[in-house]
């Protein structure tokens, strides 16, 4: 009885922090903060939705240079991550899209502790691309 106690305490406290929910995109440039995107698992893969645009000048913008259906739509409510798998402690083999050139890249996600979230975007190998550190959104 006690011992499945402790089991049951132990295995809170040492679950690993989950991707999902919101997170503050952080312009790696300007460090302003961007946008606001939850990330939800739906048939085990990881998917991201822009919720809200948060500097003024973006507010109401189009992805002007999105290619098919997401051609002229809103970039608020935006899905532009998409499909990625779990593979041990990230999640990879999907895409990210960026609204502002409307072009979608590899990407791979892993987190660097509870609340703050690497994305890293890149064309073929890993190593061609860069890193944006996202924080969860409180």
């Amino acid at each position: 009885m006690i011992l499945s106690f402790y089991y049951v305490l132990i295995s809170i406290f040492i679950q690993t922090p989950s991707f999902e929910g919101k997170w503050v995109s952080v312009d790696d440039e300007t460090g302003l903060e961007k946008s606001i995107i939850n990330l939800y698992v739906e048939n085990e893969k990881l998917y991201g939705r822009i919720e809200t645009l948060l500097l003024p000048e973006d507010k109401g913008k189009l992805c002007l240079n999105c290619q098919g259906s997401e051609l002229n739509t809103p970039i608020e409510g935006l899905v532009i991550l998409k499909g990625l798998v779990k593979d041990g402690e990230e999640w990879t083999g999907g895409t990210i899209l960026d609204p502002a050139n409307g072009k979608e890249y590899s990407c791979t996600l892993f987190l660097n502790g509870p609340s703050e979230l690497n994305v890293r975007g890149f064309i073929g190998f890993s190593f061609l691309g860069r890193t944006q550190k996202w924080r969860r959104f409180k």
